[in-house]
Formats: structure tokens, C-alpha cells, sequence
């Protein structure tokens, strides 16, 4: 294989002129020929370089809305062709086709025109076909041809021609095609999820792409590899915040972060503050609260020993106060719409702690999928973004909830969504009090967290722990009635479940003959 080759003859058509201009001037104070296309030869023009028209070298105008232009035998024979290949070489000269030993092509913009909520037509028609079809002949010729699908490659390449005369190392063009095949592959993944959106039916294939933000220090253990990819959305939450201080986010500090902020994000700013507290993608606080700073304090009254080295996601601006507060323990990562520059300065302080700031809040209403990967496949599902309103609820029980219950009990069940299975969670007053989270056993989940909310009321010198008076929230049915009689015994007036279980009888009795009122929601919420 032929390590340095020269580049003679470049092909440049882009929709993004960002770093165009400095390219073709490279280029060409190497004597490189250059090929271009509508506004990318108009804006190489404009800077006062030569260039040819693709439609001058292949005999054909661009035609249908500039659908075939570069569809041509003499563009991909250009890109093709071995050039240690005398057939090959033979070809070229019979048909008179030149060599082409550089490809510039970013692609129309798909993502974008999807994420702008343009209608069917104009989504069709930004669908690119000749930039992946270049992109695809330059890369399977990558022995001999460069590829440039990034921006950020540019520097590389000119790079490499500077220093080599004007010639390529065959390291660099063969790391230009991994990237260029991965490009084509994303730009497809998110062609094909569009269009079974469209289509509304289960497809046959399901592909997936991202695009590298962070190459991590290392995964969930360090002797694990690992990066963060984002998918191009702007949906505001951890892939799209803005980092203001502390060192690069962690594996466990993205996983973290992100069920904090999608957690919080269940809470209308509009209602009111709230806040949520995570460790190990588990709730172990959230909490509304009058101010800022008292659905902090609630949410970490409800489990401040496994709140440090938390994270901690407000679903409005952070404010001095509650920095202050916060910074009373030590905490991994803060994430919130907004930050003001007082409690931005009480923050500098902390120099291991991470703010974050996203400009908004993420919306639970918005579908997308959710994937995990098994032995052999992949798992996909819709992201559960079930909610209930008071009409879906049923009582079921003798005794009706009061105002103050059902509101609690609307308030477990939101953040029970979010609490791995089998969930439980014990409420008071618009705070968790007890959380019982990942038990194999539901009454274990249950026995757990009134267990936790003892263990703070000895550790604040409470007179009896937050569940007395409680709500409890499960996202499963209880299978028996021992789960509602634990929480009955710590306390608990009002339970929320879904509903379900052959045993629903011998439970609603239970329920009953301690005086509780308990309500069904016919949903569930498994979070494995």
C-alpha cells in the first residue's frame, strides 16, 4: 500500500462554508486543482480562486433542483480508479476521466431541517444522495483518495500537505475514512428513524448514530473504555449544557446527571422550585419547596447521608442562597436552567464541583427511544413518558384521600417514575421522606425506605421519622399485602399503585381495615 501520495485535483461541495475559504487556499498553494459545485464554487470565486465547475468536466448541467450533478461516471471513475491498476489506468485515459484525490462533502443538513419541525417535502428534499455516494467511492478508495466530511479534519489535512509537499500519509487517509463511513452511517441512522416515525409501524432494522462530544477518562470502572456521544438534538439536559467550572464530567457523572435533570424536569418551574438529588441514577431527595433554597433543604433531608458526593438538578435558577447551602457538602455536579453570578462566585470556590447550566428545562412529554444493548441485540422501547391526570385516578378503598394526600400521592407517583424497580417512595408535605429503590423484593423496597427516614429522624433529632403521615407511591402492584402493611406500619395514611395484581381483593382489604385510602392508576412505571 502506498503510504505518501499527492493530492493533485480536489472535489469541494459543502453547505457549510465554515473554514472553506482557508481550505481552498491550502490547496491550492500546493497546485491543486479544484472541482466545486453552486455556492461552494461562488464562495472560492469570491476569494479569488480558480475554480472549475463539476458540470464543465462532465458535459452535463446541474439539473433537477441540483438532484443529479454529480452523479456521474467521471466524478466516481475519478474516485474509484486504482491508480496502481494499469486496467484501471487504461480506462481513465479511454474515457477520459481524471484522477480526483480529495473530497470535501458535508452533507445537507436532515438533522437540522427535522429539528426545525419542517414539514414532509422539505424534509424529502434534504436528503443528500450524491454527497454520500462521493463520500462512500472516496472512502472505499482511501489507499489513494482523502475525504473530508468534518470540519474540524481540515487543519489535519493541511497539516499533512504542508509538511509532506503536498502529499498524504496513507495513516491519515484511512482514519478519513472511518470517519467518513461513520458520517454516512449516522446521516442514514437518522434518515431511517425519520421515516419510521412517518411510516408509524415497527421497522425491520433499527440503526443508531452520534456524533463523539468526550472521549471519558474512563467508564463505569476504570478498567473500561469509554466516550459520550450526542445525538444532534437540542433538547436542553446534559449533552447540550454549558459547563462553567470543575473537570470533565465522568461516565457516572453524565449517567447521574442526566436522570437528575430529566427527573426535575417533571416539575413545572411555574409550580413552583423544586429539586432532586441523585446518587447512583437513584432518587435519594426531591422536594418542593416555598424558595429555591427550601426544596433543596427538603430534598436533602430526606437522605443526607447518601446525598454527599451527589448530584443535584433545580428546575430553576440557582441562586446565591442555595449555593451557599449546597456548598455546605460536598457535591459532584449541579445542574440547572440558570445560574446568577453571585451564586456562580460562591461556586468558584468549589473547585471539584461541576455547574452546569442548560437554558430551559428538558420536556416529559417528548417521545424518543431508549436502547440497551443485550447479548447479540439491542432492546429498544419507547422512553416512558406516561403521566396520569386526577380523572385517570381510581379509589379504591372505603376512605377517600384528602386534598393534602392526593397531592402528595401525585407528587410520589411523578418521581416513582424515575426510581429503579421495585420503586417505592414515601412522601410528606411535597418531599420524600423515604425512598426505596433496585430491591428484588417490593416489601424489601418498602422495609428499606422507612428504614432510611428512622435512620435521619435519629440523625436530626426528630421525635418520630417523616413517614408518620406519609404517602407512599409504588410503581408496581403489590403482589401481596405485606408491602401496604409495612408502609401502614411506618406510618403511611394514603398509598398510589397501579393496580393489576390477582391478590388486588386481599390488598384493597388490607388497605381498608387500617383506615388507608389507596388509589389505582392502571399504569406502571418498571425502571430497570
Amino acid at each position: 500500500m502506498t503510504d505518501l501520495y499527492p493530492v493533485s485535483r480536489a472535489l469541494l461541495s459543502v453547505s457549510d462554508k465554515t473554514g472553506l475559504v482557508e481550505l481552498g487556499q491550502a490547496l491550492a498553494a500546493h497546485g491543486v486543482e479544484l472541482l466545486s459545485t453552486g455556492g461552494t464554487a461562488k464562495a472560492l470565486r469570491d476569494a479569488g480562486l480558480e475554480v472549475r465547475d463539476v458540470a464543465d468536466v462532465t458535459g452535463f448541467p446541474e439539473m433537477m433542483d441540483g438532484r443529479v450533478k454529480t452523479l456521474h461516471p467521471v466524478v466516481h471513475g475519478g474516485l474509484l480508479a486504482l491508480r496502481d491498476d494499469d486496467k484501471h489506468v487504461e480506462a481513465m485515459d479511454k474515457h477520459n476521466i481524471n484522477a480526483i484525490d480529495l473530497v470535501v462533502v458535508n452533507l445537507y443538513p436532515f438533522e437540522e431541517t427535522v429539528a426545525k419541525g419542517a414539514g414532509y417535502a422539505e424534509v424529502i428534499e434534504n436528503i443528500d444522495i450524491g454527497g454520500p455516494a462521493m463520500i462512500r467511492s472516496a472512502a472505499k478508495n482511501h489507499g489513494f483518495v482523502n475525504v473530508i466530511v468534518d470540519v474540524q479534519d481540515y487543519a489535519a489535512v493541511i497539516t499533512e500537505l504542508k509538511e509532506n509537499d503536498g502529499q498524504t500519509h496513507y495513516a491519515l487517509r484511512q482514519r478519513l475514512a472511518q470517519t467518513a463511513y461513520a458520517r454516512t452511517a449516522a446521516y442514514d441512522a437518522a434518515v431511517s428513524s425519520w421515516m419510521a416515525e412517518q411510516v408509524k409501524e415497527t421497522p425491520r432494522r433499527r440503526t443508531f448514530g452520534g456524533t463523539l462530544a468526550q472521549t471519558l477518562r474512563y467508564g463505569e470502572n476504570p478498567h473500561q473504555r469509554a466516550a459520550f456521544y450526542t445525538d444532534g438534538s437540542d433538547r436542553p439536559g446534559v449533552a447540550t449544557a454549558t459547563q462553567h467550572q470543575g473537570k470533565e464530567l465522568s461516565y457516572n457523572n453524565i449517567n447521574d446527571t442526566d436522570a437528575a435533570f430529566e427527573l426535575v424536569s417533571e416539575f413545572d418551574p411555574a409550580q413552583g422550585p423544586a429539586c432532586a438529588i441523585i446518587k447512583h441514577a437513584n432518587p435519594c431527595g426531591v422536594a418542593r419547596g416555598t424558595s429555591m433554597v427550601d426544596a433543596y433543604t427538603r430534598a436533602f433531608d430526606c437522605d443526607r447521608t447518601s446525598a454527599f458526593g451527589g448530584i443535584i438538578a433545580l428546575n430553576q435558577t440557582l441562586d446565591a442562597e442555595t449555593a451557599d447551602a449546597i456548598s455546605a457538602i460536598f457535591t459532584e455536579v449541579v445542574i440547572a436552567p440558570g445560574a446568577t453570578a453571585e451564586a456562580m462566585e460562591i461556586f468558584s470556590k468549589k473547585k471539584n464541583l461541576r455547574l452546569l447550566t442548560t437554558n430551559g428545562l428538558a420536556d416529559p412529554s417528548v417521545a424518543s427511544l431508549t436502547y440497551r444493548q443485550v447479548s447479540g441485540g439491542y432492546l429498544v422501547q419507547d422512553k416512558d413518558v406516561g403521566r396520569i391526570t386526577l380523572d385517570d385516578l381510581k379509589v379504591v378503598t372505603k376512605r377517600q384521600p384528602t386534598d393534602q394526600e392526593l397531592s402528595d400521592l401525585m407528587f410520589a407517583w411523578t418521581v416513582a417514575k424515575h426510581v429503579k424497580s421495585n420503586a417505592i417512595i414515601y412522601v410528606k408535605d411535597g418531599a420524600t421522606v423515604g425512598v426505596g429503590a433496585g430491591q428484588m423484593s417490593r416489601v424489601d423496597s418498602t422495609r428499606i425506605a422507612a428504614r432510611k427516614a428512622l435512620d435521619m429522624a435519629e440523625a436530626m433529632g426528630l421525635p418520630a421519622p417523616l413517614t408518620q403521615g406519609s404517602v407512599v407511591a409504588s410503581d408496581a402492584f403489590f403482589p401481596f399485602a405485606d408491602g401496604l402493611i409495612t408502609a401502614a406500619e411506618a406510618g403511611a395514611t394514603a398509598l398510589i399503585q397501579p393496580g393489576g395484581s390477582m391478590r388486588d381483593d386481599e390488598v384493597i382489604a388490607a388497605a381498608d381495615e387500617a383506615g388507608l385510602a389507596m388509589l389505582f392508576t392502571n399504569m406502571r412505571h418498571f425502571r430497570h
